[in-house]
């Protein structure tokens, strides 16, 4: 389906079709950031309805689902039986169908999976991803009138039942208000055709990165949720069983992940970005990835990195971009300890990042 915005000036398309930018993503970017701004952000859109749907979206995803008031948004995980990532959702019930907001590319695969596990239950599964368009905003910004459904993003806080292993105190996700509407092709019409300024993808990347959020575009086939920080918003450590459960408790109670994610602050003065799987290294030796990067309005280059949970949170890292050598520093978002013991008051060290 065609974006209606690709009739605005300067339209710059990403890989999904929705706009990368419109010329000045940095400008776009403040906009944004300041409420004065809406993103097409062009997710996949998968719906459940019956009325066993809760109960069974609650006994094989990682969050407590069951009970979910109507309105209320969460976030969910799929986990394979080891534990780690499969498919992630944004995830808000209308009382009369669950819906689940993912990754452009997941919504199929994921919608697929959910198709296999109805088994006798009365449940219907449909990726609607064709029917509606999402768009998402910060505080400050008027959202439309006619949604079909409305997220509202938990990263602000630790989840109840959730577990933050980063920073308590200063956590840059403290500001982080973003929404997400689900709307039809002719609201989406409507606003892009309106006055209303627009960013694209390229802004609101920059803004997750430094809010430290993750998402499924971070994952690769070893990812386990506590080395992003994902137990803050995704995971209920006290709910009943499901697939990848065991791995998700021993990790959290007994040992620490085997990588942590961080923050890096890259070195703009060649202005080269690294792009997602560039490896980082230490040295000449290869210690984790680029997960994400982006140019923040205020931070400069930045990227969102997984890294052996052994290495030194002072070391001086180094990514390859073209030809250029692009030096990195960290700053810590899962502690080298992080554990059952790790959630107490913890400053980052180069400092958060405070929206405005």
């Amino acid at each position: 389906m065609p974006t209606p915005f690709a009739s605005r000036p300067g339209f710059v398309a990403a890989d999904t079709g929705v706009a990368a930018h419109y010329g000045n993503p940095l400008a776009e970017q403040r906009l944004l950031d300041r409420g004065r701004a809406v993103v097409e952000l062009g997710l996949g859109v998968v719906t459940v309805t019956g009325p066993d749907r809760l109960s069974w979206l609650n006994s094989i995803t990682s969050q407590l689902l069951l009970g979910l008031v109507p309105g209320v948004s969460t976030e969910t995980l799929v986990l394979d039986a080891s534990g780690r990532v499969e498919h992630a959702a944004r995830v808000v019930d209308d009382g009369t169908a669950t819906w689940l907001l993912t990754e452009p590319a997941d919504a199929a695969p994921l919608a697929a999976w959910l198709d296999t596990m109805r088994f006798m239950l009365r449940v219907e599964v449909a990726d609607r991803s064709a029917d509606f368009v999402t768009l998402g905003r910060f505080d400050g910004a008027v959202g439309p009138a006619d949604a079909a459904a409305e997220w509202v993003d938990p990263w602000s806080e630790v989840a109840p039942g959730g577990w933050g292993y980063a920073a308590l105190e200063a956590h840059p996700a403290s500001d982080w208000t973003l929404r997400i509407a689900v709307v039809e092709p002719g609201t989406a019409a409507a606003i892009a055709a309106s006055d209303v300024a627009a960013a694209g993808l390229l802004a609101y990347e920059a803004l997750r990165i430094a809010a430290w959020r993750p998402s499924l575009s971070d994952v690769d086939e070893r990812t386990i949720p506590h080395e992003l920080d994902w137990l803050r918003s995704a995971v209920h450590l006290s709910k009943g069983c499901y697939r990848g459960q065991e791995t998700v408790a021993k990790v959290h109670n007994l040992g620490h992940p085997p990588r942590r994610a961080v923050l890096l602050h890259l070195d703009g003065s060649d202005a080269v970005l690294p792009v997602p799987g560039t490896p980082v290294l230490l040295g000449e030796n290869e210690v984790g990835r680029l997960a994400a990067s982006a140019v923040h309005h205020e931070l400069g280059p930045i990227g969102l990195a997984v890294v052996k949970r052994s290495l030194d949170p002072d070391a001086t890292l180094t990514l390859h971009a073209d030809d250029v050598v692009v030096t990195a520093a960290q700053q810590v978002i899962v502690p080298p300890g992080a554990g059952a013991t790790a959630n107490v008051p913890r400053l980052p060290r180069l400092g958060a990042v405070r929206r405005s």
